[in-house]
């Protein structure tokens, strides 16, 4: 009894003129539900911020703005100061990935080809890490932010309250040991015959090679800080220093609800732009399963 690959539908079925329109038309209809169902909610926000205030809060909703306002971005563009609040932004989150990729590297790449001592029972303790409620350590680093052990000093409304917590990124760490632990030993042997340091094989042999898997943590870094709320919050009682995820709701009390759409629809363009440059880096990490000697 010969063994073949079992589908939803026949080869011989597909080859039938019927069952190839009815299997494209069935195809078709489910590929346009998902698209329908992950860009309506993009175009309803979109398209709420031209709208009048009346129009936008009517029931039932109109599907499409009676008349197109621009007015909402303009408004939200300077009645929030969205600049300065998006700049704060970029800083915190251009801060916190390049520390967390400079610490997350070198801490994984000693953990996966320099051996230390213990590194076990040192990768046991950050993975137990994981287990620990993001909520039980929020008041742990308030405090330790607010007073710095040793030297004594407040990191409170300085971006270093935002980007030395995030170092400390065990998933990252782990993700960037994994895929240490996937390239062949040969490799790392002939850069030291050739006289390559650890550092120096670090830098031109094992970062080349990482580029998928570092575009996938760089993802996970800036994504992380430019949603987060709650520490940020914390951080900055400076409205002048708050980014762009706290300023929305600090400022949103006497903004017009047109206002404050746009100013969310703003908000969200530098990761969905993003996220469209990357694509293809961020899929071949995430399918960077293995890698060839």
């Amino acid at each position: 009894m010969s063994s073949g690959t079992r589908t939803l539908v026949s080869p011989l079925t597909l080859a039938r003129p019927r069952g190839k329109a009815l299997y494209w038309t069935v195809f078709t209809a489910v590929v346009l539900l998902f698209a329908l169902a992950f860009l309506f909610p993009v175009y309803w926000m979109v398209t709420g911020a031209m709208k009048s205030p009346d129009e936008v809060t009517r029931t039932p909703p109109t599907l499409v703005p009676q008349a197109w306002h621009l007015s909402g971005y303009t408004d939200a563009w300077n009645l929030m100061d969205l600049p300065t609040h998006l700049w704060n932004t970029v800083v915190q989150a251009a801060g916190a990935w390049l520390l967390q990729l400079v610490f997350c590297t070198a801490a994984a790449y000693a953990l996966s080809k320099l051996k230390p001592a213990f590194g076990k029972v040192i990768l046991g303790g950050i993975l137990a890490t994981l287990m620990v409620p993001a909520q039980a350590l929020v008041v742990p680093k308030y405090l330790t932010v607010a007073d710095l052990p040793l030297i004594h000093t407040s990191l409170l409304n300085d971006p270093l309250g935002i980007w030395l917590p995030a170092v400390a990124n065990a998933f990252n760490l782990y993700l960037l040991k994994r895929f240490f632990d996937q390239i062949p030993r040969d490799v790392l042997e002939a850069a030291e015959i050739d006289g390559a340091g650890r550092l120096r094989t670090l830098w031109s042999i094992v970062l080349p090679m990482s580029r998928p898997v570092l575009g996938v943590v760089s993802i996970f870094a800036l994504v992380a800080v430019w949603q987060d709320f709650l520490w940020p919050l914390m951080v900055f009682s400076d409205t002048d220093k708050q980014p762009i995820s706290v300023a929305l709701v600090q400022l949103s009390q006497n903004i017009q609800l047109t206002v404050l759409i746009a100013a969310m629809v703003i908000a969200s363009i530098p990761m969905v732009l993003m996220f469209l440059v990357f694509q293809r880096h961020i899929i071949a990490g995430i399918s960077a399963g293995s890698t060839k000697g």
